[in-house]
């Protein structure tokens, strides 16, 4: 099995039952993002070991959401020797976002959306037909994670 060492990359989750993840390599591109919905608790518990494995395992994951939710993700990832960063999202909205673009939910979810497709782009990763909200900010959560960790 790798270390976080020998194949460093950020996971960012939005956490919830539907939760998005995306997972950025050391050179700061966007490898991979997605929505996935575990349906429960008990299916995302039995899941994340395994995203987190099959990730590389990260050197860091960056969570934010449900601290119930994060419990479970915190777990599976120390386990596999990643450091976990929680953020909450006025925090990496403050500090990615316009103060005009988060003056609402509505109106922060859509800069989000702006901001993941911006960094799909950059990143050359395949470009959705659709982006749901919680696959766009946790790229968005990944970006701030990138800068926090110095990657970025």
């Amino acid at each position: 099995m790798n270390s976080p060492d020998d194949i460093p990359s950020l996971m960012a989750v939005d956490l919830g039952l539907r939760s998005g993840i995306a997972h950025f390599g050391r050179d700061g591109h966007l490898l991979a993002y997605r929505s996935t919905n575990f349906g429960s608790r008990g299916r995302l518990k039995k899941a994340v070991y395994a995203l987190i494995r099959d990730a590389g395992p990260p050197r860091y994951l960056i969570l934010e959401g449900s601290r119930d939710l994060a419990s479970i993700w915190r777990r599976a990832a120390e386990k596999q020797g990643a450091t976990v960063l929680d953020v909450s999202p006025e925090t990496w909205r403050r500090d990615l976002l316009l103060a005009r673009d988060r003056r609402t939910g509505v109106q922060a979810k859509e800069a989000a959306d702006e901001l993941a497709r911006e960094i799909i782009e950059a990143s050359g990763a395949t470009a959705p037909t659709s982006l749901r909200h919680d696959a766009a900010e946790a790229i968005a959560i990944g970006w701030w994670g990138l800068r926090e960790v110095g990657w970025r």
